[in-house]
């Protein structure tokens, strides 16, 4: 008698050779020294005679704009922009007591007809 293999979840035969678990395969596991940004800046650091990586685009910046080198500069303008401007950019909302009186009454008679209470009685 000639022995078929089932597959467990679907009932059907299993076909020999195609699909199913194959040895070595799949994503192998992650090295156990992975570099973290720490790590990278702290050695910069190092390496540049205790200089912070902040100081050092700072003076690449200003030695691209010292040898007129316009592309270069221009980059180093988007970098600081896109990376400096979010931390810089707030917007400050103030409300004048009248408006504030408004939005407090406009969300009384909301949560009132919500909850079928007469947000005068008291």
């Amino acid at each position: 008698m000639e022995k078929t293999n089932i597959n467990a979840k679907t009932g059907k035969p299993k076909s020999s050779g195609r699909g199913g678990a194959r040895p070595n395969s799949g994503r192998k596991k992650g090295g156990a020294n992975n570099i973290t940004i720490e790590v990278l800046l702290q050695e910069l650091k190092n390496k540049s005679n205790g200089d912070s990586y902040e100081g050092m685009l700072v003076e690449d910046f200003l030695q691209a704009r010292n040898n007129s080198d316009t592309n270069l500069t221009l980059k180093y303008h988007n970098l600081i922009l896109n990376k400096v401007m979010n931390s810089l950019a707030k917007i400050e909302v103030t409300d004048s007591t009248d408006a504030v009186e408004a939005k407090q009454a406009a969300f009384a008679q909301a949560l009132a007809k919500l909850t079928g209470i007469n947000p005068d009685t008291k």
